[in-house]
């Protein structure tokens, strides 16, 4: 019976586990619900005690030993790395225990059937480390934070996890096993044993020296605690419309295919080596490339019919968009929902991540009947679909979305907020010009294009046509970009000259005065800190080093973080994890990156503070993407709800009285883009 002298106010925890499901592609909540799903090691300490493993705790050890009790006593704070799923995990356990005991110790915190392990009695060193600019993974922390040897994580530990937690393949060196265990090594079990121990110890210094730097506000933790609510509810799929794509998707696959050897006679069609020689012999000249862009432009010369049908064919294989109807399936639980598909701080400014099925990664619609393409599919009807749509790939991508369904008696309600990072810049730089175009309702594209060129301009009405240049400069200007932030917005594909581009440039500078001002400010006050030397900016913010980290105070209270500035060739840089490699290395900045870092944590707050007042109401948020909110509502109050919501959303937050928001939405028996 494990005891203590007094309640802890602190239980470090660290699980391994095994499951036959594999954790990255499913993710957390589908491995822990796996049949054979085990916890292997139980790794915990209580505040300054030593750290204890128990070995293949079944859940009735677990609750003879006290620790269901302890799990779920409100009075202690569950800490771990990740701690999503160590909750999971231990909530799959819990499960498995009478439901007599469950209903004694069930939490009042508790929303969800899955919630045995409400979020609001747990932290996570994960959030705090993302929160002051660190890296996530828990070794590349303790490299960052420069660790002593001894409380870092050991490095034998991926090589251990792939022994141990994975299946393995039967061999005849291995008799034939699909997994490992203790009793087939040993010493590897021992050295595991080990590794477990030392990641609790790695996890409670990180946790005591991340509080030392700077605790996480509690309204962080109270909006890291509602993302979990919204992860444990889940998203519902439409199980039925996803198998019937993926089978016809085969079908189709295995033809298209089919007709490329028949059309090529080549071994491997697939080969871009071997078409590019056929189309080379085909067409008489060579061509440099057969990627995505390389096959667009192709198909607009004059080329053979035979070329003609090979590039289409290589364009239909290579569409990946079916590849998130996979996600779906394998993602999903017994109840048809796909859990944690949300990453809480994914980035610098805070703003969320997408894991599994990635929300904020979903393709553009090819075509708006969504009704009509969804019946055929369900129907089976693929000629239908084909002739009325074109291509089968084009009606899969674009019914992705609607692959989403909400529960049973329940609609979506969705709503996004218009235009958020344009009017959290205007609010933050005071470009009263603007702030009174979105109070007036007015048409950003064509405000911003009447300012820069001294006429009124009309969408669809008088200069018209020059809102088209006010899109491209208020979506590639507003963070100091220039030329080549035209071009990369498509500048030279809408006929714009390098003179007409730079024109534009100047004229949107010198319409949006108080924004370039901005940046120079935030620049010029980033450096002062550097220095050690603090600067006060308007709208309740600051900037100020403290130690090796620089934190920019936003409006709201919370900060972003920035670890070991340093002016180096009269430039800014910090350490932060490069985006590409996922090394952990010195990054340069300037004042309109980091206005853009600002005006994206000052509209990734509004989100959270309308999520939280969503949760707060019972809406039942089950996703958010990008500035967009998706609530599963009673069919019956689906009509008041979506009122509600818009109301919510175009609530100024407390900390930004003045600030001008507004949402749209709509409601449906799926997801889509209105």
């Amino acid at each position: 019976m494990v005891t203590f002298s007094r309640k802890p106010r602190y239980l470090h925890i660290d699980l391994e586990t095994y499951s036959s499901v594999n954790l990255k592609e499913c993710g957390a909540y589908k491995y822990a619900e796996s049949e054979d799903f085990e916890i292997l090691l139980f790794g915990y300490a209580s505040d300054d005690g030593p750290v204890k493993v128990i070995e293949h705790p079944t859940p009735e050890t677990l609750y003879d030993d006290g620790f269901v009790k302890l799990l779920m006593d409100p009075r202690i704070i569950k800490i771990a790395h990740n701690a999503a799923f160590e909750r999971t995990c231990l909530s799959a356990y819990i499960r498995k225990l009478p439901q007599t005991i469950i209903n004694t110790y069930r939490s009042p915190d508790a929303r969800e059937p899955l919630d045995f392990l409400p979020p609001e009695q747990w932290q996570d060193t994960m959030i705090m480390a993302a929160e002051l600019g660190y890296p996530n993974s828990l070794e590349q922390l303790g490299n960052a934070l420069g660790l002593p040897e001894d409380k870092k994580k050991m490095a034998a530990g991926k090589r251990l996890i792939q022994y141990f937690c994975k299946p393995c393949k039967p061999t005849v060196s291995n008799h034939g096993r699909t997994r490992n265990t203790a009793e087939d090594a040993p010493d590897k079990w021992e050295t595991f044993v080990e590794y477990n121990r030392q990641d609790v110890v790695t996890e409670k210094y990180i946790f005591e020296r991340l509080n030392r730097i700077c605790p996480v506000p509690d309204q962080e933790w109270k909006n890291w605690q509602v993302d979990q609510h919204i992860n444990d509810r889940g998203i519902g799929i439409d199980a039925d419309l996803v198998s019937k794509v993926l089978q016809e998707h085969e079908v189709l696959t295995a033809q298209l295919q089919e007709e490329a050897h028949d059309l090529t006679h080549l071994e491997n069609p697939n080969s871009l080596a071997q078409l590019k020689s056929w189309i080379e012999r085909q067409e008489g000249h060579a061509i440099e490339s057969l990627n995505k862009t390389a096959v667009t432009e192709l198909l607009k010369n004059d080329i053979t019919p035979q070329t003609r049908r090979a590039l289409e064919i290589r364009q239909e294989l290579g569409k990946t968009s079916v590849k998130k109807y996979d996600c779906f399936q394998r993602s999903a639980c017994r109840d048809n929902r796909v859990r944690g598909c949300f990453q809480f701080y994914g980035g610098r400014t805070g703003r969320f991540a997408g894991r599994l099925i990635q929300p904020q990664n979903f393709p553009r619609n090819t075509f708006d009947d969504f009704d009509g393409a969804r019946e055929l599919v369900k129907d089976e009807k693929w000629e239908m679909a084909q002739l009325l749509y074109g291509s089968l790939n084009d009606v899969f991508s674009t019914l992705i979305r609607t692959a989403i369904v909400p529960g049973e008696g329940c609609r979506f309600v969705v709503a996004d907020y218009s235009a958020i990072e344009a009017r959290v810049t205007a609010w933050l730089t005071r470009e009263t010009w603007r702030q009174e175009a979105f109070k007036e309702g007015k048409d950003i594209y064509c405000a911003s294009a009447s300012q820069m060129f001294g006429v009124p301009v009309v969408k669809h009405g008088v200069n018209g046509h020059l809102r088209q240049k006010g899109k491209i400069a208020e979506l590639a200007l507003g963070y100091g970009g220039g030329v080549n932030a035209l071009r990369a917005m498509g500048g030279e594909s809408m006929g714009l000259t390098e003179e007409e581009m730079t024109d534009i440039v100047q004229k949107w500078r010198k319409a949006s005065p108080h924004i370039k001002k901005y940046w120079s400010k935030l620049d010029d006050a980033v450096r002062m800190a550097i220095q050690g030397i603090p600067a006060r900016l308007d709208r309740n913010m600051a900037v100020y080093r403290d130690g090796e980290v620089l934190f920019i105070r936003l409006p709201n209270g919370r900060s972003i973080a920035y670890v070991q500035p340093v002016i180096m060739d009269g430039q800014i840089s910090y350490m932060g994890l490069n985006q590409t490699t996922r090394q952990w290395t010195r990054i340069t900045t300037w004042g309109g990156k980091l206005t853009e870092n600002v005006v994206q944590s000052i509209a990734r707050d509004c989100l959270c503070d309308t999520l939280a007042t969503l949760e707060a109401e019972n809406f039942r948020p089950v996703m958010h993407v990008h500035d967009e909110v998706i609530c599963e509502v009673p069919e019956d109050e689906a009509d008041a709800r979506l009122a509600r919501l818009e109301k919510i959303m175009a609530t100024p937050p407390a900390w930004a009285p003045d600030i001008v928001l507004t949402a749209d939405g709509f409601q449906s028996d799926y997801y889509k883009k209105d």
